[in-house]
């Protein structure tokens, strides 16, 4: 006789693709993620979306129809602690209790009948990998980075590490296989001998080891065909990356989903006054201002920026966050800025959050200061805003690279001898993308170009709508 386990094996009659997506609990990975997890369910496949239950904790309750939670401990339930834990000993916790987790959920979801067909994982997470060979469950690398970036690292750790030997000249020219070429401040930081955060390096690695495992590996990318085409088949021999992007709000992108219009994991869920202050302002006027979730921003460059800004004559909303990527509290950063409070709210507004897209899409906007991180890179391409380039770290540089010497649609500033952006660069890069000369022209009319491509990319019968549906298909095959 059958048991309750294989009755259930034996009666199900659903023939849907069941993922599991894991993430690295950051914000700047679970946003995409979410974006990701929901397309997937628009082609009838249901997702389990597994990250730390810190993670879980910042996010909004309600759930889309076809997606179930399945939060886990990393050891740090109260959220990472940047400044304060050791980065080394979480990267160790969330490796050992998150396969440990990972293991159990994919032995108990066969069991009720309702096994899992594929394994996506994002950055940082290699042993996420090691889990589902364990299993024998298709794996895919969920990139959420840049397909320049994920080029840069390949060729690095596959033969061509000691071109970045000189990497200490800042005019060192590096030239890799099918991408542009790049000076010392175009590089991921932790390629740079400066990197203090080493031994994320080897993460990246184990990472791309274990895609190169794969008989056909498969990496999929928040970008799309259009905005990296060449990028996309520079390792095409080795591995097949696939265009799925931008990932973010259906409300903002390709209309779907009009409901759609947050990532869902926002960390600060307050009020809206800033778009009312948006609304009293003209069309393309505001410069947007936002540095992301974990970059914090040093005294004398919050200052310089304030300087920069004021100097502008430039309406602005500025946001000074209260809490990181991980959902710790931050130092109070408006205590940079006392000397200048009253002079900067008589020109602008500072708020501790706000839906960046949205914001993004509104017709008051007109500049986005940004660190390029690709999140911020993706949202202002799709919404067609003008960029200030103002990098800080990670794969941004590479990111502001793109924006102003390929696609155009921005200005990279550029920081003095101790690395400070001074107030006069800030005032002059606002004054050539917010303009009305023939710098600014350009850059608007770039900006509206790759607006329309990245909707006609994600649109029914674009490249990356159809390139998901190929890998949902191609998934769903092997499992039958």
């Amino acid at each position: 006789m059958a048991t309750g386990a294989q009755q259930r094996r034996q009666n199900m009659v659903t023939t849907k693709p069941h993922f599991l997506l894991v993430t690295y609990p950051a914000q700047g990975h679970i946003n995409p993620a979410l974006q990701f997890a929901k397309r997937l369910i628009r082609t009838g496949a249901h997702v389990t979306f597994a990250t730390s239950l810190s993670a879980r904790r910042r996010m909004k309750e309600s759930l889309p129809d076809g997606m179930s939670f399945a939060p886990f401990s990393d050891g740090y339930d109260d959220g990472f602690k940047v400044g304060s834990d050791d980065p080394r000993r979480y990267m160790s916790q969330i490796s050992s209790r998150g396969s440990q987790s990972l293991n159990a959920l994919i032995l108990a979801a066969a069991e009720d009948g309702r096994p899992f067909t594929c394994l996506v994982y994002t950055l940082l997470l290699p042993w996420a990998g090691e889990v589902a060979h364990a299993h024998g469950l298709p794996v895919a690398l969920l990139w959420i980075q840049a397909a320049t970036v994920f080029d840069i690292y390949y060729h690095y750790f596959n033969g061509y590490s000691h071109i970045f030997s000189h990497c200490n000249d800042p005019s060192y020219v590096v030239n890799l296989p099918g991408l542009p070429s790049l000076t010392t401040r175009d590089l991921p930081s932790f390629l740079l001998p400066t990197n203090p955060y080493a031994f994320l390096l080897s993460s990246f690695q184990e990472q791309l080891e274990q895609i190169c495992k794969e008989t056909s590996p498969k990496v999929l990318l928040n970008t799309f065909d259009d905005l990296e085409s060449e990028s996309l088949l520079a390792i095409r021999d080795k591995c097949q990356l696939i265009g799925i992007g931008p990932l973010i709000p259906s409300a903002f992108l390709d209309g779907k989903d009009p409901s759609d219009t947050s990532f869902g994991g926002d960390l600060f869920r307050g009020g809206e006054d800033y778009m009312e202050w948006l609304d009293s302002k003209p069309k393309s006027s505001v410069v947007y201002v936002s540095f992301g979730t974990l970059a914090v921003l040093s005294k004398p460059q919050m200052e310089a920026l304030a300087r920069g800004l004021l100097a502008s004559g430039l309406p602005f909303l500025w946001v000074i966050r209260s809490e990181d990527g991980y959902g710790a509290k931050l130092p109070n950063e408006e205590d940079n800025l006392m000397g200048f409070r009253e002079e900067l709210e008589q020109q602008g507004v500072i708020v501790p959050w706000c839906c960046q897209v949205q914001v993004l899409s509104h017709p008051s906007v007109g500049c986005f200061v940004t660190h390029c991180g690709w999140n911020s890179t993706l949202e202002s391409l799709a919404t067609g805003i003008p960029v200030v380039a103002f990098p800080q770290w990670t794969d941004q540089g590479t990111n502001a690279k793109l924006i102003e010497d390929v696609w155009k649609t921005g200005m990279r500033v550029v920081a003095n001898q101790e690395g400070i952006v001074e107030s006069e660069e800030i005032k002059r890069c606002l004054d050539l993308v917010v303009g009305s000369g023939e710098v600014a022209e350009d850059i608007k009319r770039n900006a509206k170009k790759w607006k329309d491509l990245a909707r006609d990319a994600a649109k029914e019968g674009g490249s990356s709508n159809k390139n998901l549906k190929a890998f949902v298909d191609e998934v769903g095959a092997r499992s039958c």
